[in-house]
């Protein structure tokens, strides 16, 4: 016998006008470089420039807090020089970027709705769901989806869009969920069938573009979880494959950005008495996928700072 189920026929949805915005598109960093340094930044550039050169894959790994940074410049610029070839997102970071390119304005309290039983209940956000209907409908991913909806439709601020960018560049922005993670599966038109659809089509098209990361680079910014498990699932699909033709993909570059103190050693694994152990960014993108002949960097800092650092390294090495 089935569960009692929530009904969401119950919910009361309301309109973002009636939301207190914590961010405006005031945040957007202007496109430079800033003064952010660390030694690793040169070679990270060029790395990114010479996988351009060689058609190799330029993976930027993201978590939401890129785009609350104010980055949305930085990246659509490496895409349009062609520096950065997939991002990479949780499903927070299509919903910030929705409601930017919509209202100019996004993230709300926790506290302050949660409280009220009103947080992420907002009706135009919910929308994300219907385009996500049609693209899947389309044999689209969520992300292709989201950023179709927002490049063709009306979106007064979809200069700002990360997505609608990629779209309109042909670039592929994949959406990598957890049912239940994000607001817009609280809405009543949320399909789980259709999100998990949506969502493991753009982990294959994650997982072929990672067929081409020999002589590649992969970048992560702040995604803890989401990235390195992708990527290690990834990884694995395209080595399985290029082992069966006598090929491999060992020989490049992985990169993480992020606020935790590592230290200098963070080529070798934490022991597991250490909590960093767990740490999945330092175990699986820094150690354990480049022990065969690739190399990796970490830089510690606020996104933004080091985004628009990484885009200042990479124009000056490939202008």
């Amino acid at each position: 016998m089935p569960y009692p189920q929530f009904n969401r026929s119950q919910l009361r949805l309301q309109p973002l006008a009636n939301r207190q915005h914590d961010l405006t598109l005031d945040v957007m960093l202007p496109l430079a470089a800033g003064a952010f340094a660390h030694p690793s930044l040169p070679a990270i550039g060029r790395r990114l420039a010479e996988a351009k050169a060689r058609g190799a894959a330029r993976v930027l790994m993201m978590g939401a807090h890129v785009l609350r940074a104010g980055a949305q410049r930085h990246l659509i610029d490496l895409m349009e020089r062609g520096l950065v070839s997939l991002i990479a997102m949780n499903g927070a970071g299509p919903i910030h970027d929705w409601e930017f390119a919509l209202i100019g304005a996004s993230t709300e309290s926790v506290a302050r709705y949660v409280s009220s039983g009103e947080f992420g209940l907002w009706d135009e956000t919910g929308k994300m769901n219907d385009a996500i209907t049609r693209g899947v409908r389309d044999g689209m991913g969520l992300g292709e989806s989201v950023g179709r909806a927002i490049a063709e439709g009306f979106f007064p601020y979809k200069h700002a869009s990360v997505l609608a960018a990629a779209y309109r560049l042909k670039i592929p922005v994949t959406v990598h969920i957890g049912i239940g993670y994000d607001i817009i599966h609280e809405h009543p038109n949320a399909d789980g069938g259709v999100l998990g659809r949506a969502s493991y089509t753009d982990f294959l098209v994650f997982a072929e573009h990672i067929r081409r990361l020999e002589g590649g680079i992969v970048l992560n910014f702040g995604t803890a979880v989401m990235g390195p498990e992708v990527y290690l699932k990834a990884l694995a699909m395209a080595r399985n494959v290029a082992h069966q033709s006598g090929e491999r993909i060992a020989a490049f570059t992985t990169a993480v950005f992020d606020l935790l103190p590592l230290g200098d050693d963070y080529h070798t694994q934490a022991p597991k008495t250490d909590p960093r152990y767990y740490y999945r960014p330092w175990k699986t993108i820094l150690v354990r996928t480049v022990a065969d002949g690739g190399e990796s960097f970490y830089v510690q800092g606020d996104h933004k700072d080091t985004v628009p650092a990484v885009w200042g390294a990479a124009t000056a090495a490939a202008p």
